[in-house]
């Protein structure tokens, strides 16, 4: 498998543009409040995310959530900076 890094489009005019507007999900239990975690890693990361495309969604039995939040990125390094913490974080099971 691929490191995330390694990953180059076969064509230059697609994939990821930067600096962009992205979108990044995180998955986890409803109880943690994850919504002001996710908030809180994609700011120490030192950047903002735009509050009006923050979206919250329980599961159906209610113990999970997922958390959409969109924010303006510089670089692909400032990216994967925000996926891996989101991911090192134990509260968080997944991430999109």
């Amino acid at each position: 498998m691929k490191d995330l890094g390694e990953i180059r489009p076969d064509n230059p005019q697609q994939g990821f543009q930067f600096p962009g507007v992205f979108e990044i999900t995180a998955l986890g239990s409803a109880r943690a409040e994850l919504e002001n975690e996710v908030l809180r890693i994609i700011g120490d990361a030192g950047l903002s995310v735009l509050a009006e495309a923050v979206r919250v969604r329980p599961s159906r039995e209610g113990n999970y959530v997922s958390v959409t939040a969109s924010f303006m990125c510089p670089t692909r390094e400032k990216y994967d900076e925000v996926h891996a913490a989101l991911r090192a974080h134990p509260d968080i099971r997944w991430t999109l």
